[in-house]
């Protein structure tokens, strides 16, 4: 039996398969926005770790004899905390917000088997986003969107998203939205992979 993966997101599946770990993608119904709502006062890595949880066990309900991983990223600028963007102008928006700032990359993943959540794990990067003018931005978006329409913190660091940053601190696969070296070391654990 193959891992099941609650997720549609395209870097997600790219880094399994890059990984060499068999997989079925099985998206999660969740309403991530109200279950963020419910914790209003929890530091992003806890909500990250929360909205990875509930993707994982939503699909386990359905999936309850096979090994399900959920995960989710969030983004956190001066405090604030960021969703995928709900359009171009929104995304516009952002980067403008962005702009000459740190940004906090907050990557979760959870693994569930019989809707208990058996393993679970939050990592960090920060990346130093440069000045950016309202000409690359527009510039920017006339490249990337409707892409970066999924994409928290409206970049794909694979794509011309490594454009926005002039330092990063961090994991390359917590840039990408999941961190993949502990997902490995636990898939192992849980004998999903070979030790």
């Amino acid at each position: 039996m193959s891992l099941v993966l609650a997720s549609q997101s395209q870097s997600r599946k790219a880094m399994l398969e890059a990984a060499g770990v068999p997989f079925e993608p099985v998206p999660a119904r969740i309403d991530e926005r109200a279950l963020e709502a419910g914790l209003a006062g929890a530091a992003p890595a806890e909500v990250a770790l929360a909205l990875a949880e509930a993707k994982a066990l939503a699909v386990s309900a359905s999936h309850p004899s096979r090994l399900v991983l959920g995960s989710d990223s969030l983004v956190e600028v001066e405090g604030r905390r960021f969703d995928k963007p709900a359009s171009r102008e929104d995304a516009a928006a952002h980067l403008r917000f962005f702009s000459g700032k740190v940004m906090q990359l907050h990557s979760a993943a959870a693994l569930a088997r019989s809707g208990t959540v058996v393993w679970r794990h939050a990592a960090l990067a920060r990346l130093q986003v440069r000045e950016l003018s309202d000409r690359f931005i527009t510039s920017y978006l006339g490249h990337e969107w409707p892409e970066v329409s999924a994409c928290v913190g409206v970049f794909r660091i694979e794509a011309r998203g490594v454009q926005l940053f002039e330092a990063i601190e961090g994991d390359h696969f917590t840039v990408l939205g999941m961190p993949l070296l502990a997902v490995l070391g636990a898939l192992r654990e849980h004998g999903e992979m070979l030790g």
